[in-house]
């Protein structure tokens, strides 16, 4: 049992989390280790050898080799939440800060290595999930007068682009890959499904049709697979991903059609909430919760 030191903001759902990856191919689960706090959202860097996940409001690297935690120096931004990513090169990370002015999420960018953050969203709430795979457009969900659709900003700052405008929850955003592509997951056909668009918005494909509410679609390095999370239909409404329900892993072809289920797992919220798929296009990292007592 692994308990982290020097928490700055302490999140307890009153479960143990458990670190864990699966090779896709074989289901096979493997155990990293086990924590007394709240983590969730684990990254993989692009060298495979660490995770990045957030713990009490701060960024965690772990070694996969020596199985230790540590805390990144994330200057002012200590108070993020699980929508993190890692730039295309590696050498970066953006974060969602709830910043101190009014509680609400904001985008900044730090070095890896750790740093002071730049903001990059100054409206708020604003909750980052892709990066383009040029470096150069952050690709987010945002709450704009009462409706929450999907936007891109330049990674620099500036002004930001609405992509979506239906009713309902756009949530999400992940750059495929190849760049052509922008995947999310939104309730405009009743539950939540994922869907697929052009990364300027035009030509919205739906890639799901189960009888699940689908989530955060998160595409393999090499552009073929899809992994995202799915909870049951009538165990919570469409537009929620809580956490401490049990769900399930699916993975299915970046073209679409049948899917298979590769994990079933207690979690949800923070589970699987950014790309967590592994260099080899065959490992997927996740959070599973056991609850204490």
């Amino acid at each position: 049992m692994r308990v982290l030191t020097e928490p700055r903001k302490r999140e307890d759902r009153g479960v143990i989390s458990i670190l864990e990856t699966v090779d896709v191919d074989t289901g096979i689960r493997t155990v990293l280790a086990e924590f007394e706090d709240l983590i969730e959202a684990p990254n993989w860097t692009q060298d495979g050898r660490l995770l990045i996940y957030n713990c009490n409001g701060c960024i965690y690297t772990f070694d996969l080799a020596t199985r230790e935690s540590r805390m990144i120096n994330s200057g002012f931004a200590i108070d993020c939440n699980n929508d993190h990513v890692l730039s295309p090169d590696g050498k970066k990370i953006a974060v969602s800060h709830h910043t101190l002015e009014d509680g609400e999420s904001r985008i900044y960018i730090l070095p890896l290595e750790g740093g002071e953050p730049t903001l990059v969203t100054p409206i708020a709430p604003s909750y980052l999930h892709g990066w383009s795979p040029d470096g150069k457009t952050l690709a987010y969900c945002a709450e704009r007068n009462g409706q929450y659709d999907i936007y891109i900003i330049p990674a620099v700052g500036g002004v930001e682009t609405q992509l979506t405008d239906l009713p309902g929850l756009d949530d999400g955003p992940e750059y495929s890959p190849c760049g052509k592509y922008i995947w999310f997951n939104s309730t405009r056909s009743g539950l939540m499904q994922v869907w697929r668009m052009e990364k300027d918005g035009s030509n919205p494909t739906q890639m799901t049709f189960d009888e699940s509410n689908s989530w955060f679609p998160h595409v393999s390095p090499d552009g073929k697979r899809v992994a995202y999370i799915t909870y049951k239909k009538g165990d919570v409404d469409p537009g929620a991903h809580p956490p401490n329900k049990n769900v399930e892993i699916r993975l299915m072809s970046a073209e679409g059609g049948e899917y298979k289920t590769v994990v079933k797992l207690f979690g949800g919220q923070g589970s699987l909430n950014v790309n967590s798929w592994a260099p080899n296009n065959r490992t997927i990292a996740f959070v599973s919760y056991r609850l204490k007592g």
